[in-house]
């Protein structure tokens, strides 16, 4: 009674620990990325433990892991799920005159998914279930706004002139989401409230100058925003004589899926000021005019439809092979605060995942999910500007109090972002996510 107590609080020290660790990621991002720039900044990556397997979501369910992107996914789950993902990033910039290595970090997802129902009630009742169902609340960093770039022209007259670019904030996503399954359909419904402040100032400096009149633009606006994404998955069952585990097919399979969104509305409020600082070629301030201010001015805008398309052959437990389409509009994006002109957005992936031996009790290397993917993907933010990636991922099984299988999720990625006139950008990305399951909840006790 002692151990499984020790165990029991251990369980909740490392959930604390993680909720910690994610706090604190979320409150301290460090992203350095120039593209970040433009739109509503550097997109962050929430296919959570499908990230292994090129992010694949318009397919994948698993009954332990959490796929938040296609809600319909989410009536597969067989037990309480929380989730928490962050990852690092080391990048290699190089332009036409200059390079530079950084890196950075963030948080990346925090999930908690739980289904509405225990399978364990349905086992001791010996009852056959036909309806699932499945409620998640998330919060989900979903865009990163983090840039500090310079540059220098010469002048005939006032010598060099120096343009600096700084950039921070970003954009989250609080999630509530649904999904239902009635034998092989499954749909789901994401409600969904986007916020989040966005911070950008460009500064005009004369540096070889003593004393020098600096331009200082600031353009600061926050963004809030009501979403919604609807998902289906329907599965074609190819052994009508395996028979379902704890209402989980076995066999071979091939998924089909499907989730997107219309364009929805945005509101913005900005906070605009043009000011001329006297300063010397040292930094100090001597005096400052502000040319130009407006505070708390109301903006309106428009979110881009998106929809991504799947297909997924599987024998769970085996084996997963998989690919997927998706396009975003943004040509149709819009926002008054900060007018911009953006590009369709196109991407394709491909991703498998193997299991050697799921049930193996002498070596774990055979419990070991191994997955692989490769992506390509079009840039919104330039026509001529793609960002392609090769990723590999494990999930790490880990058997926790009750005996139910948790996982420490481990991906990279190797990318790049390619332009022929911009900046081009090499990098290695590290996820690390942390899955811990519970059977416990909504279990109905009996006593004798």
């Amino acid at each position: 009674m002692l151990r499984k107590l020790k165990l029991v609080n251990g369980y909740r020290l490392l959930l604390f620990l993680l909720l910690l660790a994610g706090g604190t990621a979320m409150a301290q991002p460090k992203d350095h990325e120039p593209y970040s720039r433009f739109g509503l900044g550097e997109p962050i990556d929430q296919s959570l433990s499908a990230f292994g397997f090129a992010g694949l979501s318009a397919t994948y369910s698993d009954p332990l892991h959490v796929n938040i992107e296609n809600p319909a996914s989410l009536a597969g789950l067989t037990a309480t799920t929380f989730e928490i993902g962050m990852y690092a990033k080391y990048s290699h910039l190089t332009d036409q005159s200059k390079q530079g290595n950084f890196w950075s970090g963030n948080l990346s997802h925090l999930v908690l998914a739980m289904p509405m129902h225990n399978r364990l009630n349905d086992l001791l009742q010996k009852r056959q279930r036909k309806f699932f169902w499945t409620m998640t609340f998330a919060l989900l960093p979903s865009t990163q706004l983090s840039y500090d770039v310079y540059s220098e022209k010469d002048q005939p007259v006032l010598e060099t002139a120096v343009s600096r670019f700084k950039g921070t904030g970003g954009t989250s996503n609080l999630l509530w989401g649904h999904g239902l399954r009635y034998k092989n359909l499954s749909v789901g419904l994401n409600l969904g409230y986007l916020f989040g402040q966005l911070e950008n100032e460009r500064i005009v400096s004369f540096p070889d100058l003593p004393v020098a009149y600096t331009d200082r633009f600031i353009d600061n606006f926050s963004i809030r925003a009501f979403q919604w994404n609807a998902g289906v998955q329907y599965r074609m069952d190819f052994d009508k004589a395996e028979k379902e585990s704890e209402n989980v097919y076995m066999g071979r399979s091939l998924v089909i899926g499907a989730y997107g969104n219309t364009a929805t509305a945005l509101s913005t409020r900005s906070v605009v000021y043009r000011l001329g600082e006297y300063t010397t070629s040292l930094g100090n301030i001597l005096g400052t005019d502000t040319l130009f201010q407006d505070v708390n001015e109301s903006g309106e805008g428009t979110l881009p439809a998106e929809y991504t398309l799947g297909l997924m052959y599987q024998k769970l437990g085996k084996f997963r092979l998989g690919a997927e389409y998706q396009f975003q509009g943004w040509s149709n994006y819009e926002i008054e605060a900060k007018p911009e002109t953006l590009f369709d957005s196109r991407r394709v992936a491909v991703g498998v995942e193997y299991i050697p031996d799921i049930s193996s009790y002498n070596n774990y290397l055979k419990r070991i999910r191994y997955r692989a993917g490769f992506y390509h993907r079009t840039d919104a933010r330039f026509d001529d500007l793609v960002r392609y990636g090769l990723t590999l991922g494990a999930g790490l099984p880990l058997v926790l109090p009750r005996q139910q299988t948790s996982f420490i999720n481990v991906a990279i990625e190797l990318g790049q972002y390619n332009s022929e006139t911009l900046i081009k950008e090499n990098f290695i990305k590290f996820a690390l996510g942390f899955t811990l399951n519970d059977n416990s909840w909504f279990f109905k006790r009996r006593y004798n």
